[in-house]
């Protein structure tokens, strides 16, 4: 049962991608409508994911987003949160591959949504970019949402942080809001199985600006791996994570 639900879902989730790419090309008349959008979109998954599946998702924490402009640095461990953390997020912006934006009516609603492409043909020359557009970003006073090991990283496994997160906030000078899931025990990395239960989205305190990046760095990567330890500890019980870590990821049919 729990696989033909979890099929089910998938072709839902394409389907009603699809149609509302479609649908929503009106919304590309302006940014904020393709972020309305994208919301919507987010909002819908969710929404099938509960009626579906039984896979709920809970926020906590929100109340310490801080106002204006920041950087949201979450743990990577499924698409779930890629797609969840946009709704709560009143103007955001990911940091994508360029190569993304050249997909086809997909890449347009990146590019109108001005999110922060990576051309790494550019070398070192990419970095300097990325800053750029993304301090343009913080000056609008949106939501910059980065994932600082670079890739989903299935649960219970070693972290690895990458140093550009600790580049991005010295440059940018804004809070990082350091972000904890469960995300994966729930939706795994390259699995068509989602699994009911309660998938946890913690909000943490923030890290204010003003930091050197050798103490931003291990203080980030302790606040959100210890967070996401007890995310994954507190769901063991229901048997999810014994399950989760004991088998690893299911390879995709």
């Amino acid at each position: 049962m729990l696989l033909v639900r979890s099929l089910l879902f998938n072709v839902l989730f394409y389907l009603a991608t699809a149609v509302m790419m479609i649908g929503g090309l009106p919304a590309l008349a302006s940014r904020r409508g393709v972020i309305r959008l994208a919301q919507v979109w987010a909002r819908v998954m969710l929404w099938l994911l509960r009626v579906i599946v039984g896979l709920r998702v809970e926020f906590r924490g929100l109340e310490h987003r801080p106002p204006g402009g920041f950087v949201v640095a979450a743990k990577h461990q499924s698409a779930l949160e890629t797609l969840a953390l946009v709704t709560v997020l009143d103007d955001f912006t990911y940091i994508l591959k360029r190569e993304l934006q050249w997909l086809p009516l997909f890449g347009w609603y990146l590019s109108r949504g001005g999110m922060v492409a990576i051309d790494r043909s550019k070398g070192s020359r990419a970095l300097v970019l990325m800053n750029e557009e993304a301090a343009a970003a913080m000056a609008e006073g949106r939501q910059l949402i980065i994932f600082p090991e670079g890739t989903r990283r299935p649960p219970g496994a070693p972290p690895a942080y990458k140093y550009g997160v600790a580049h991005l906030y010295d440059r940018l000078g804004v809070p990082c809001q350091p972000v904890a899931v469960n995300t994966g025990l729930f939706w795994r990395r390259r699995s068509v199985l989602r699994r009911p239960g309660t998938a946890v989205i913690a909000f943490l305190p923030p890290i204010p600006p003003g930091l050197a990046r050798d103490a931003f760095y291990p203080l980030l990567q302790e606040r959100i791996e210890a967070a996401t330890e007890a995310l994954l500890r507190e769901a063991a019980p229901a048997g999810a994570a014994r399950d989760a870590v004991a088998t690893g990821p299911t390879p995709a049919a």
